[in-house]
């Protein structure tokens, strides 16, 4: 069954249907087809979904016509349609901090030989942007383009820790806090007061807490008004690198940051939606 929708993504769909009219339902509808990561049939949309079978049809149809949604004959399935790779490829270059990280965490990458990621925040979730593998790759959750919770991740907490009161607030609402591995943060509690170490030091690490085997070291990326824009993190593994040898290479990575940010400076984006 492929529900419509989650906390992790928009969580606006109740018992009565999305609060945002048609076209809150439509993307609730290119969220289910998203999250599947697969073409998915008709039957399945309808086990997972709070609309009618008339209305989830019908929003079918449209999205199809739309190109936002392509529809298989032979396999009576739905896939995401073109048009979505092309508002895709523009919302990454117009409203993504990536194209003009890119140098930068090429050279980082290239240095380090680890895996670097470069996240921001959007509805309180972790968006990666972008990502370097490692010399030596490892199989990982993260990937460009990718959703994941911000209250377990190295850049989402660095992200969390340098918001303004009223956004963190909205933030962590929206937050799970579900229980990952032996090391992930449950409480709104715990959470905060990760939050006030990672601001005292000035770098998050992630100790395991959202996937076994898996540490980093991550810095916020700020503008020179302190503005939070975005995050960047070095990743390893627990077998070949340890919290303190990673936490070493914190400097490095808020030098990366801080050369970000300030290109940042002339770069007109969107404000990041992080309530």
């Amino acid at each position: 069954m492929i529900k419509l929708s989650t906390k992790t993504m928009r969580g606006k769909m109740g018992a009565g249907g999305n609060s945002d009219g048609t076209v809150g339902k439509a993307l609730d509808v290119l969220d289910a087809v998203a999250l599947a990561g697969r073409p998915v049939r008709f039957t399945e949309l309808l086990a997972g979904s709070a609309y009618p079978k008339a209305t989830l049809y019908r929003l079918l149809q449209t999205l199809t016509h739309q190109g936002m949604l392509a529809y298989d004959r032979d396999r009576q399935s739905y896939s995401l349609g073109m048009r979505l790779v092309r508002l895709a490829h523009a919302a990454w270059a117009q409203s993504s901090i990536a194209p003009l990280a890119r140098p930068y965490i090429d050279t980082l990458s290239a240095d380090l030989g680890e895996t670097i990621h470069l996240a921001q925040l959007d509805v309180g979730q972790v968006l990666y942007v972008d990502k370097r593998n490692a010399t030596r790759p490892v199989e990982m959750f993260s990937q460009a383009g990718k959703v994941g919770p911000a209250h377990c991740t190295g850049v989402g907490k660095a992200m969390l820790a340098y918001l303004t009161d009223t956004a963190l607030d909205r933030a962590l609402d929206s937050q799970s806090f579900h229980r990952f591995t032996g090391n992930t943060l449950t409480t709104r509690t715990a959470l905060l007061a990760e939050l006030a170490v990672i601001r005292t030091r000035g770098f998050a690490l992630d100790a395991e807490e959202h996937e076994p085997g898996i540490i980093c070291v991550a810095v916020p990326i700020l503008t020179r008004a302190e503005r939070m824009i975005g995050a960047l993190s070095i990743t390893s593994t627990t077998a070949r690198a340890s919290l303190q040898t990673l936490g070493a290479l914190a400097p490095r990575l808020r030098h990366t940051a801080a050369l970000i940010g300030a290109e940042a400076e002339s770069w007109r984006f969107p404000e990041q939606n992080n309530g």
